[in-house]
C-alpha cells in the first residue's frame, strides 16, 4: 500500500485538521521518554560537574532529536503502519498529518537539535546525535527493517546511543563506561522486540516486515532470545565489575537479570503461560521494567554519590 493511497483526497483538509497533538504523536513520545531517561542517567554517571543550563539544553536537544527520528520513521513507514493493528492509528496512516508534513517536521527537528547541541554544548555529542538520527531513519527504517530479519539486532544501536550522547555532552569524550551503557540497551533490544514479534506474527506478516519469527521460524527466535538474555544479564552487572557502580547495584542487576533469564528460558522451552499470560507477553512486559529499573538504579546511585561527594 502506498503512502498516497492512505491519504485523503484533499491535502487542504489535512493541513487544516492537523493539531499540535498530532505532531507530538509523530515524535513517538513513549520512545522519547525512554531516550530522555537513559540520556539523563548517562549525564549523571559522567565524571563531570553538570552545568544546569547546559544539562537542560543537552537533554532538550537529545529529546528533540529522538522526536525527529520518530517523525522520519513514521513518514517512511506509513504504508507498513497502515496495515498493522498496533500502528494503524498513527498520525500519517490515520490521515491526521500528511507524509510530506511528517518529513518536513522531522528534517527541521533534526537540523535544529543537532546544531543547537553542537553550538551550545559540544560537537562530539552533536555528531553522535546526528549519527543516531541518520542510523534510525536511514540505516534501520529505510534499509534494514524491510530487508533482513536481523533488522532489530543492527538497528538496535540507534536506541542504545542516548546514554553515550549524554555522557559525551558532559565530558566531551566516549569512554568504556559509556560503551557499557550502550551495550546494555543494545543487547536488551533483540529479546524485547522478538518477544513482541512472537505474539504479533500476523501483524508483521501482513506488513511484509521480515521479523525473525516470520523468516527463521519461532524455534530459531526462541533460541536467540535465550542467547541474548544471557549476554544481557552479564552486561547488566558490568558497571559493578568495572567500578562505576556499587555491589548493591550489582546484586540488584543480577536479580533482575535472573528474572529476565527465567522468563527467556520459559519462552525458549515454549512454556504456555504464567498467571494467564503467555511467557512471550510476560517477557515483553518485564523487559520494559528491566531497562527502566537498571538505569534508575544507576541514576539513583549517581545522585547519591554526587550528594555525598
Amino acid at each position: 500500500m502506498s503512502v498516497e493511497a492512505i491519504e485523503p483526497n484533499s491535502e487542504d483538509v489535512l493541513i487544516s485538521s492537523a493539531m499540535p497533538g498530532d505532531y507530538y504523536r509523530l515524535m513517538k513520545p513513549r520512545v522519547m521518554y525512554l531516550v530522555i531517561f537513559t540520556a539523563f542517567v548517562g549525564m549523571l554517571l559522567a565524571p563531570a560537574n553538570i552545568n544546569p543550563l547546559l544539562g537542560f539544553i543537552a537533554i532538550l536537544c537529545i529529546s528533540i532529536g529522538a522526536g525527529a527520528s520518530g517523525s522520519l520513521n513514521m513518514w517512511y513507514d506509513a504504508d507498513i503502519d497502515a496495515v498493522m493493528d498496533r500502528t494503524a492509528k498513527r498520525p500519517v496512516p490515520a490521515g491526521a498529518v500528511t507524509a510530506d508534513q511528517a518529513l518536513i517536521f522531522g528534517v527541521i527537528l533534526s537540523f535544529f537539535s543537532v546544531m543547537t547541541l553542537g553550538l551550545m554544548v559540544n560537537w562530539l555529542s552533536a555528531f553522535l546525535l546526528a549519527f543516531t538520527i541518520f542510523f534510525y531513519a536511514v540505516i534501520y527504517t529505510m534499509w534494514l527493517k524491510r530487508s533482513t530479519p536481523q533488522n532489530i539486532v543492527i538497528g538496535g544501536a540507534a536506541g542504545a546511543f542516548p546514554p553515550m550522547i549524554g555522557w559525551a555532552a558532559m565530558t566531551g569524550t566516549v569512554t568504556v563506561e559509556s560503551v557499557v551503557l550502550f551495550a546494555i540497551i543494545f543487547l536488551w533490544t533483540p529479546p524485547h522486540f522478538w518477544a513482541l514479534a512472537l505474539f504479533r506474527l500476523k501483524d508483521y506478516e501482513n506488513a511484509s516486515v521480515p521479523m525473525l519469527p516470520n523468516v527463521a521460524g519461532e524455534r530459531s527466535t526462541r533460541n536467540q532470545i535465550l542467547v541474548y538474555a544471557v549476554l544481557l544479564a552479564l552486561s547488566g552487572i558490568l558497571p559493578t565489575v568495572l567500578g562505576f557502580a556499587s555491589v548493591f547495584y550489582g546484586a540488584f542487576a543480577a536479580a533482575l537479570g535472573g528474572r529476565f533469564l527465567w522468563l527467556s528460558y520459559n519462552v525458549w522451552k515454549e512454556g504456555s503461560e504464567e498467571n494467564g499470560y503467555s511467557f512471550e507477553k510476560k517477557l515483553f512486559g518485564f523487559s520494559i521494567l528491566y531497562l527502566f529499573a537498571i538505569f534508575a538504579a544507576l541514576g539513583i546511585e549517581a545522585i547519591i554519590m554526587r550528594v555525598m561527594g
